[in-house]
């Protein structure tokens, strides 16, 4: 058994009877990971993924499995195994995780309603609300609002286990970028890089928490570039490769992003990244229990300003720079996110257990997460620097882009942009950087 998985399970059964005392006259909650969904007018399904708050309990990613949580008692886990020999439907118990719960198997979900008691007294989190509905719950307690704010909130601090999980699945895809930098520097195509850092870590897409960005030059530009391209235009080298590209263990995530120049790349984009490499580093350095999320993001569009003036991509002053918004044509995204079961983690804008929420500032709109910083939260850091087409061309005859340096502004689009991203946890007296652990574990930024 494992001591840290034990403690994980006796805290969240405590953040659970609290979380149920806000229902008023609720004696347990039922949680369902979730339904297998079809694709329209078809019998192929996307991979499965189970339901946040179910993998909070258990890492089992299977649809149709149940779990009943009451104050006092061990967690009931209602493991659906349907007799079907199309597909393996086995679930193996391990030792490290199933003492932890009373095991009732079940042949169909739609079982459950025989070993519930009281099931007008339950809650029920997840979906379809439709199986909920069937099986008797009242439609209040349904998946209720105070209570999902409740236990999205405090999901942002993670207990040892869950940042156990989290580092070894750091370690794991700091493996796959190792051999993605490697075959890129060796004129890989983004389809061979892609597949390199499958191989190096021994997964499939499928097991992938998001889909890998896999970016050669000017795709780099592309925050979410999603394809794989098997060769560039005729004559056309990878000069740039930009990975965003993590991996899961039980149910937990890494999300990292590097960005690679190769030697005959143009100087002031080497010099670029360097500066962002040296800003990222900073930021870091920067984090500590009681700071607001959102000052990391406004040091970051401080630094990027500076960064500008300093290659001399703008022809203003830093104070006019700032004063005109042009950190934000070259940094539009937030600076990072809460992380753990899912990748953009649940609760990044709740500012507390009761669902007020805080709103990104004005003129930062994609801002994930604006919560103040507290021990044992994890997230990312994320700054990047891109030159896109969709934010520049606009205001090239404007005020702002007369502070512009277009000639070398120009010279670098072809190159895309750049990313450094590395998962962080709040500690007491600062942060445990999650990625970079071990010296095995950095990775040229340059």
């Amino acid at each position: 058994m494992d001591r840290n998985y034990s403690k994980h399970i006796a805290n969240i059964q405590e953040r659970y009877e609290r979380a149920l005392t806000r229902l008023g006259d609720v004696d347990g909650l039922l949680i369902l990971s979730g339904t297998e969904q079809y694709y329209y007018a078809d019998d192929q399904a996307p991979p499965f993924r189970a339901y946040g708050h179910f993998c909070h309990w258990l890492p089992v990613n299977r649809p149709d499995q149940i779990l009943l949580i009451a104050p006092g008692r061990r967690p009931i886990y209602f493991q659906v195994i349907p007799d079907d020999y199309w597909y393996d439907q086995s679930i193996e118990n391990e030792d490290w995780w199933a003492p932890e719960f009373d095991i009732v198997t079940l042949s169909d979900c739609n079982q459950v309603g025989r070993h519930l008691k009281n099931i007008d007294r339950l809650a029920f989190i997840g979906e379809p609300e439709t199986f909920a509905s069937s099986t008797g719950i009242i439609p209040t307690n349904i998946n209720p609002r105070r209570l999902l704010h409740y236990l999205d909130y405090q999901r942002a601090c993670k207990t040892e286990y869950e940042v156990a999980q989290i580092k070894s699945a750091n370690r794991l895809a700091l493996q796959g970028h190792d051999a993605a930098r490697e075959c890129f520097l060796a004129g890989g195509t983004e389809y061979a890089i892609h597949m390199a850092y499958l191989q190096a870590c021994e997964i499939s897409e499928q097991d992938c928490p998001y889909t890998n960005i896999v970016a050669l030059n000017e795709k780099a530009a592309i925050l979410h570039y999603q394809h794989k391209r098997h060769g560039l235009p005729t004559g056309e080298k990878g000069q740039v490769l930009l990975i965003d590209a993590g991996c899961r263990i039980n149910n937990y995530c890494s999300d990292i992003t590097r960005t690679t120049a190769t030697e005959d790349c143009h100087a002031t984009f080497h010099q670029l990244l360097a500066g962002m490499a040296d800003i990222q580093r900073q930021l870091v350095e920067e984090i500590s229990p009681g700071k607001p999320y959102v000052d990391l993001h406004q040091s970051t569009l401080r630094q990027i300003a500076g960064l500008l003036r300093e290659l001399q991509l703008v022809t203003c002053s830093l104070d006019e720079a700032i004063g005109l918004n042009l950190p934000q044509l070259f940094m539009p995204h937030g600076v990072g996110h809460l992380l753990g079961i899912q990748v953009h983690d649940v609760g990044g804008h709740l500012a507390g257990p009761e669902g007020s929420r805080l709103q990104p500032p004005e003129g930062l709109p994609y801002l994930r997460n604006t919560r103040t910083l507290s021990e044992n939260m994890v997230f990312t850091i994320e700054p990047g620097f891109y030159f896109i087409g969709q934010l520049l061309d606009p205001i090239r005859a404007s005020n702002e882009g007369k502070a512009l340096n277009w000639k070398l502004i120009d010279e670098l689009r072809p190159l895309g942009g750049i990313r450094i991203e590395d998962n962080v946890r709040v500690t007491a007296s600062g942060v445990e950087n999650l990625t970079r652990q071990s010296p095995s574990a950095v990775i040229t930024d340059r």
